[in-house]
């Protein structure tokens, strides 16, 4: 195997753990790996970033403590254990993972409480299980995909121009939004209807 021979190339020091390392960070959603309970045992550097959080902070939590899930902190006992709990998708992902299958994208939405302040976060959730020098461990992968939902709601344009107004108030012309938000650029043409309006004798 390719891995296993570079694994071996002892003169760049490379060894197993800090190979699974590189590819762990080289990820660019946030990851968390978990044992049974979604008890974090590790993360990318992606998750720490996303969370404001160093990883010695992370580790240990439950996945939804973490997270900073509204729910976790409703009863004593944190986060599993709430009645809204039982419909998790990130734990009942895990928990699927930990049986032997995976889950692929499994759109969740949830409510997030920090600073005092709630707000909703909505993921893809991908779980997948994997062993580690003999444990069970998942890994967890969530993709953001809050502009997504915001795109998929009404979107304030004006009437007139048809510039779109974002979150900072600001009016952006339709094409800026998409490239700003989404990443997607626009080719230009023309419709049959402005066409006619305005080369009437193309």
């Amino acid at each position: 195997m390719v891995i296993n021979q570079t694994m071996n190339k002892k003169s760049k020091g490379l060894t197993e753990d800090n190979f699974y390392r590189i590819i762990l960070d080289a990820i660019p959603s946030p990851v968390f790996v978990v044992q049974e309970d979604v008890k974090i045992v590790d993360t990318n550097t992606a998750a720490s970033g996303m969370l404001g959080e160093a990883p010695s902070l992370i580790i240990r939590k439950r996945a939804g403590e973490a997270l900073h899930c509204l729910h976790s902190t409703e009863v004593s006992e944190g986060c599993g254990r709430a009645p809204h709990c039982r419909d998790c998708i990130i734990r009942n992902s895990v928990n699927d993972a930990l049986k032997g299958k995976k889950q692929i994208r499994q759109k969740t939405r949830m409510e997030i409480a920090r600073e005092g302040k709630t707000a909703k976060a909505f993921f893809l959730v991908t779980t997948v299980p994997f062993d580690f020098h003999g444990e069970k461990l998942v890994l967890i992968i969530l993709e953001d995909i809050g502009e997504l939902v915001a795109l998929k709601s009404f979107l304030p344009i004006c009437v007139h121009c048809k510039k779109i107004r974002n979150d900072q108030e600001y009016w952006q012309n339709v094409e800026a939004y998409f490239k700003s938000h989404l990443d997607i650029n626009f080719s230009h043409g023309l419709c049959p209807d402005c066409i006619k309006k305005l080369y009437p004798d193309y």
